[in-house]
């Protein structure tokens, strides 16, 4: 299953810069740096300590999960303007998912602690993040509890209807 429609990464709510106002992404975007990555390079794996995040530029990256015996379940894809890791934002800084490239990717990289900072800082920004952030999460849930669903459950299970 593929998330990644044309539609998708045009308007979607959970993109970058859509989600965030002009001085939000503004302010964030003076804290990063460009991250590049080979098809294949893992940018990281479940239970690493997540101390940075990205905003893919372009490709695109799977989030995984670690599945016992089998290969790792991608559960969803992020493409242009979508983040790649939250789990810097809450404490122990534990990764939850991996995330491999599937394509080269261009990337904005983030220092968490650096943008932790920033949020401390300004309320507004702190606020608009967890509404991304929980955007972002909300949306994942679904598109993990499907792709599972679609993978490991009985054909048919994954519907939402």
């Amino acid at each position: 299953m593929s998330t990644s429609s044309p539609h998708r990464l045009t308007s979607s709510p959970i993109r970058f810069d859509h989600a965030l106002a002009p001085e939000h992404c503004g302010s964030l975007l003076a804290l990063a740096h460009e991250a590049n990555f080979d098809a294949g390079a893992r940018l990281f794996n479940q239970g690493g300590h997540a101390d940075r995040f990205w905003v893919v530029r372009s490709g695109s990256v799977g989030m995984d999960v670690h599945v016992p015996g089998r290969q790792a379940a991608v559960v969803e894809t992020a493409g242009p303007g979508e983040l790649v890791g939250w789990s810097w934002l809450f404490r122990p800084y534990t990764w939850h998912f991996g995330a491999e490239a599937m394509t080269p990717v261009r990337t904005d990289e983030f220092d968490a602690a650096a943008v932790r900072a920033l949020m401390d800082s300004d309320p507004a920004l702190t606020s608009a993040m967890w509404q991304w952030v929980g955007q972002v999460l909300a949306h994942r849930l679904v598109s993990a509890r499907v792709r599972l669903l679609d993978l490991y459950a009985p054909h048919g299970s994954g519907s939402l209807i």
